[in-house]
């Protein structure tokens, strides 16, 4: 029976079920407070191997783990038993297409937002097709009169559910203004990142991106950029702060992360990027990026956990 997004399953505390009976509470603190962490993990499917490959899991359970330990969530799940939880659900639903997995820990119970358990998790994949690399959407932007959380407020480091209302705020602003998406400064006027995405700027052969400390999620598909970036001669990367005059004299910028793997910024508050038109070195990193993730680079399998 072929999954559609109403009649798929999820794995919810231990089960995999019906997603129609996949309930909470109201009353939670995750349905009152937005407590809960979460990861949002691609899974690619390759016809040449008949494999479906999860990428970078390792990474993205440190990531979760560590942010259920800075919102002092106190959980006892295991790197095994969270890779376990998702490989029985996406076996479940039998998908052998290109899927996004949302995985969440989740503040359950009848408690307030101070408390640190007790503890549940859900885990629900979806289909998601890859970006096709030969014909790459670019998005508008405008930069945002809200600033990027920060170290000082909520870590941006943490994968938060409450986090993101600082990104609907901003996104929602720059689609009022007629823009599609919105790119966030921080505390010292630096750019930080866009909302959910990280982002790079390129100039000439140089990969640019802004270092951890600039209120930015240490984001892995970003990781995997910057390396294949290096590793595969494609530019020359530098981390620094970049200014936001810096992004009308760039020859290509982009957002990247799981959700939206690389896209162009083809405009930025109304004035064109480069030559308005998804540059080589983007088009580059995403080849190379949607090679690796279907495991047709040996050199990477090491980052792909089969799921069949």
């Amino acid at each position: 029976m072929e999954r559609t997004t109403d009649n798929r399953f999820v794995w919810l505390n231990g089960h995999v079920v019906p997603l129609q009976d996949a309930r909470l509470h109201v009353l939670t603190p995750t349905a009152q407070f937005g407590a809960n962490v979460f990861e949002g993990i691609r899974c690619y499917w390759s016809a040449v191997d008949s494999q479906l490959y999860a990428f970078r899991l390792e990474d993205h359970y440190a990531r979760l783990l560590t942010s259920m330990k800075g919102m002092r969530m106190e959980g006892s799940w295991t790197v095994e038993e969270l890779r376990q939880a998702l490989v029985d659900v996406v076996k479940a639903n039998g998908y052998r297409e290109d899927i996004a997995v949302r995985q969440t820990v989740y503040l359950d119970g009848f408690g307030s937002w101070s408390d640190t358990g007790p503890l549940g998790m859900w885990v629900a994949p979806i289909p998601k097709k890859r970006m096709d690399s030969t014909d790459l959407q670019g998005l508008s932007a405008g930069i945002s009169s809200w600033i990027r959380i920060s170290e000082r407020n909520l870590s941006p480091k943490i994968k938060l559910g409450a986090n993101y209302m600082n990104s609907r705020m901003a996104l929602l602003d720059a689609r009022e203004r007629g823009f599609d998406t919105a790119l966030f400064l921080n505390e010292q006027g630096s750019v930080s990142e866009g909302v959910g995405a990280n982002l790079c700027m390129v100039r000439g052969q140089q990969l640019i991106t802004p270092p951890n400390t600039a209120s930015v999620l240490e984001g892995i598909t970003r990781n995997t950029l910057l390396q294949l970036a290096t590793e595969l001669g494609i530019a020359e990367v530098h981390m620094r702060d970049i200014q936001p005059a810096e992004l009308q004299e760039a020859d290509e910028v982009f957002l990247c992360g799981s959700a939206v793997e690389l896209t162009p910024l083809l405009s930025i508050d109304g004035r064109r990027v480069g030559s308005g038109k998804t540059g080589p070195v983007t088009q580059s990193l995403h080849t190379a990026y949607l090679q690796v993730v279907s495991g047709e680079m040996p050199a990477y399998r090491s980052w792909l956990t089969p799921i069949y």
